[in-house]
């Protein structure tokens, strides 16, 4: 299934002007460069965009203040008259306010004909910044510096929420993040690049690698600088700019309006070291997995073999392999025949990307109740004995 964020958000609907706080839609359309006309204290303020004298809405001062007889129509025609405005910014604006949430802006510069860009390069904005979101969202459940295949479920479910605009000229990405459903993860991303950012600096000035590590406790891992390896190689410059919900505020202990973080060419043998330092240098961890039996192979019609499980609890990961001996292998095939689940102790080795246990040090079915039990063991043909032993007597 494909996630939200290769969905455009330029289809939806006129929003609602019964919905829209006038608030919102003037600060929205100053963040987007359009200029107030008039006096900003009466009843109603007048805004025209950038470079266009000619074009203007009239938009009400507030709804708090009290609403004026023509107050929603007025607002109605202020967003139909967005809705037609040739203004590239106009039709952000109607997508800020159907889809309230903190906007994260990529900006790639790289030689453009008429304003277009080859369309290998418009593929790779869009497939790093998703890598980039899907960082930030392992990074918010704890940091890591190489995360593999942990965390995928929650990064996943993450991107179900997001939406991106439309980006016609394909250098210009903006997605919305619901607020403040998402506020975590884009807060663990703008900290994350902005550690990123000092920790470049810091080896371009040094030539020393360790501000990276202090970094990992900020969200920086190897695969935020594999998104940004991908989106600076052949670009003449890369900006990650992020502007709040109006209607929700900037979070606390955060600039109202972060300066966009920003990288080069010359930063990409920093960012490349890093990418190759955490994965080397990332633990294999302790796990005791409990998951269904979806593939056997062994070379040979008896000895040990490799199993594949489907994860149920026990590790932030889908599926992982594990080598067992004979009689392991033996019970994780009777426990696939009857259906029962299995579990495994060992080590989550990284330099899969967490996809194999090794050293296991134990296989066992997982228990049910006794009529179930007894109807499972009666099904086996053979090798009853050493199944009957795993369970446990």
């Amino acid at each position: 299934m494909m996630d939200r964020l290769d969905r455009s958000a330029e289809d939806f609907e006129l929003p609602d002007p019964e919905r829209v706080d006038p608030a919102v839609l003037t600060t929205l359309l100053a963040r987007h460069g359009w200029q107030r006309r008039g006096d900003a204290h009466g009843r109603y303020t007048r805004w025209t965009p950038p470079g266009d004298a000619g074009t203007s809405l009239l938009v009400p001062a507030s709804q708090n203040n009290g609403r004026h007889a023509d107050y929603a129509d007025l607002l109605g025609e202020a967003l139909t008259a967005l809705a037609r405005s040739g203004a590239p910014s106009a039709r952000e604006v109607l997508t800020a306010l159907s889809v309230p949430g903190d906007e994260i802006r990529w900006i790639r510069d790289m030689p453009r004909v008429a304003d277009a860009v080859p369309w290998p390069a418009a593929g790779q904005l869009r497939s790093a910044a998703r890598a980039m979101l899907m960082a930030a969202a392992r990074a918010e459940r704890g940091p890591a510096g190489y995360f593999g295949e942990r965390h995928g479920r929650f990064a996943t479910a993450f991107l179900e929420q997001v939406l991106v605009g439309p980006s016609p000229g394909g250098h210009l990405l903006t997605a919305y993040v619901p607020a403040p459903d998402g506020r975590a993860v884009v807060t663990t991303l703008l900290r994350a690049l902005q550690a990123t950012r000092d920790a470049v600096d810091y080896q371009r000035t040094t030539g020393g690698m360790e501000a990276f590590d202090s970094a990992v406790g900020l969200g920086v891992c190897h695969e935020l600088t594999e998104s940004l390896v991908r989106l600076v190689r052949g670009a003449e410059g890369v900006a990650v700019a992020l502007a709040w919900s109006p209607a929700s505020g900037p979070p606390a202990g955060f600039a109202a309006r972060p300066e966009p973080v920003e990288f080069s060419p010359g930063d990409l043998p920093a960012l490349e070291a890093a990418s190759v330092r955490y994965v080397s240098e990332e633990p294999s961890v302790h796990v005791n997995v409990t998951g269904t039996v979806v593939r056997l192979r062994r070379p040979r019609p008896s000895g040990g073999g490799t199993i594949r499980l489907r994860v149920l609890a026990g590790a932030d990961v889908r599926q992982v392999r594990v080598r067992l001996d004979q009689d392991a292998y033996r019970i994780a095939a009777h426990a696939h025949l009857v259906g029962l689940p299995v579990r495994v102790t060992g080590r989550l080795e990284a330099r899969s990307g967490f996809r194999r246990i090794i050293q296991p040090s134990a296989v066992t079915p997982v228990h049910v109740d006794e009529a179930e039990r007894d109807r499972l063991l009666k099904s086996l043909q053979g090798g009853i004995e050493t199944f009957e032993d795993a369970c446990g007597g």
